[in-house]
């Protein structure tokens, strides 16, 4: 199978990352990610592995998954190598350091934020290479499980929200004469002391109506 030429020209990195053209990197990804979408409704499962492989080791690949991780809120937490890219030399390098040949994630780095009731929740923070390793490999993962996955599942999909879950609800029950009505409960609203005192259903559940009730 002939590798696929649509990352070939950005794999010319030049000097400096403020000299990278991050629409055509931006672009080229996704275009290997529409060729990811293709292959897998074909099933050619050979093809998938192939543009995936190319995908996680491209130029453009990893320039995307630097950009994100130094780009977000956690851009300035390090891992336990205390090594943060803060600048454009080492977000530079950072790109010519990912890859799978010899990669060894480290330990995470094991912090407790307070919660509302007081206590501490433990947070495990990767270094910023693994995190990187993990945005370049979802950008050759996310075609894959976006294709196959349930066309009416909404629960932490990208592009999609509560407002689609809802219209496919008007959509799916709409034509039914006795669904005029969806419940939305919150079952940590219930419990035994609320119900004894006189605990309202209104509380805990919200009604939205879908016809002509």
């Amino acid at each position: 199978m002939s590798a696929p030429s649509e990352a070939s020209a950005a794999s010319a990195a030049p000097p400096d990352w403020h000299q990278l053209d991050w629409a055509r990197l931006h672009g080229t990804v996704r275009r290997l990610q529409a060729r990811i979408v293709k292959a897998t409704q074909a099933g050619d499962w050979r093809r998938v592995k192939a543009l995936q492989r190319f995908l996680t080791r491209s130029f453009a690949g990893k320039a995307v998954a630097v950009k994100r991780v130094t780009e977000n809120q956690g851009k300035n937490t390090p891992g336990v190598d205390r090594q943060i890219w803060s600048n454009p030399e080492t977000k530079r390098q950072a790109i010519e350091t990912l890859g799978r040949r010899g990669y060894r994630p480290l330990p995470l780095r094991r912090v407790y934020i307070p919660k509302a009731n007081g206590k501490m929740r433990p947070l495990g923070i990767p270094t910023l290479r693994d995190r990187a390793q993990q945005a370049l490999h979802l950008l050759a993962l996310a075609p894959v499980a976006e294709t196959l996955a349930d066309r009416n599942s909404y629960g932490f999909r990208p592009e999609r929200a509560t407002a689609d879950a809802i219209c496919q609800c008007h959509t799916v029950l709409s034509g039914h004469d006795k669904a005029q009505w969806v419940l939305e409960g919150d079952t940590r609203a219930v419990s035994t002391t609320s119900v004894t005192t006189g605990w309202s259903p209104t509380s805990a559940w919200t009604r939205r109506s879908f016809g002509n009730g």
